[in-house]
């Protein structure tokens, strides 16, 4: 009763959230262009810091140092639910004055049952960059390649420990699994560990776990202090940036033919017009050609890739494709 009772009034107050503003649409100008109402609010649908909500805000910063805009592009904190209170309120409101940004959880919290709603249910406007994951083991761990760590996991799967900050059947989880089949490892038996305190570095780095799996940057500030080894990142290229980053090998370069690709970009409410698009894919393209966003890029280690509306719905459609497979591979049970 009392389980119940907590998931009533949380779902009261994404219904009230819904409603804290009026639905406007906005108009169409005698050029065909669309234009606001109001200001533009973009979603982070997490908690201040991490990594949706810096890719908003330095979007936002970017619209207003390059005079993107006439209307002002402020952030708006959703969290909750790996993203799932944000994407109700979006969907709920159906307003194109409200966007947001996401990655590839958007994917994963609908696969695995956790969110009605999935990209399919928005309107992708345009993707901005391309981060990359990371597999990495102790400093003074035996293998030197990933391709050294899958060699063993070929022979005994379970002989290797991975963590991660994702749950099972997410982002950490998941890039692993799909380099690890490419690798020709029976994933049905691989140990993943979830750790979503934060502590898998520690893990690692104690010994009681063998591999992390995680973001480039996440594991960076231990690997330049040499106390942790990345065997591969998950780019389909060496990253370029710095001379440390210069040196780390890709997955691919080991003879493993799999890359992942950590996106983010701005979506939109369900039922957008041609014209409300048009307006949001301009200055999300005027973002990733400006001064001011690649100096962003360059000081969090983020490449850039920029899709517009309907490459980015046919990357999206083709990644989760992908990932239903693996995830169907792996017995996760969906709706």
């Amino acid at each position: 009763m009392r389980k119940r009772l907590i998931v009533l009034i949380i779902f009261g107050l994404i219904l009230m959230t819904g409603c804290s503003l009026p639905v406007q649409k906005g108009s169409v100008n005698a050029d065909g262009e669309w234009e606001p109402d109001r200001s533009i609010e973009v979603i982070a649908p997490a908690g201040a810091g991490g990594g949706w909500d810096t890719t908003a805000r330095m979007i936002a910063k970017s619209i207003e140092d390059e005079n993107l805009s006439d209307r002002s592009f402020g952030v708006v904190n959703k969290p909750g639910g790996g993203g799932a209170v944000a994407w109700s309120y979006i969907h709920k409101r159906n307003d194109p004055h409200n966007i947001f940004i996401s990655s590839p959880p958007l994917h994963f919290v609908a696969l695995n049952g956790q969110s009605p709603y999935g990209y399919e249910d928005f309107t992708p406007i345009a993707n901005l960059i391309a981060d990359y994951g990371a597999f990495a083991v102790r400093a003074d761990a035996k293998w030197d390649t990933l391709d050294e760590l899958f060699d063993d996991m070929r022979k005994d799967p379970e002989s290797v420990t991975v963590v991660g900050i994702s749950s099972p059947g997410s982002m950490d989880h998941i890039q692993f699994i799909m380099f690890a089949q490419a690798a020709g490892v029976d994933i049905s038996k691989i140990r993943y560990v979830s750790d979503q305190d934060g502590g898998s570095m520690t893990a690692v780095l104690n010994g009681s776990v063998d591999v992390v799996s995680t973001g480039v940057s996440d594991a960076m500030d231990q690997a330049r202090a040499e106390k942790l080894k990345i065997l591969a990142v998950t780019s389909p290229e060496r990253l370029s940036g710095d001379e440390f980053l210069e040196t780390l090998p890709t997955a691919k370069e080991q003879g493993i033919d799999a890359e992942f690709i950590v996106w983010r970009g701005l979506f939109g409410p369900p039922d957008m017009t041609e014209e409300q698009i048009a307006y949001y894919e301009d200055i999300a393209k005027g973002v990733s050609e400006s001064e001011s966003f690649d100096k962003v890029r360059k000081a969090y280690g983020w490449d850039e890739q920029y899709m517009g509306s309907e490459e980015f719905k046919s990357f999206l459609d083709d990644q989760a494709e992908d990932l239903t497979k693996v995830l169907d591979e792996l017995g996760f049970k969906r709706d």
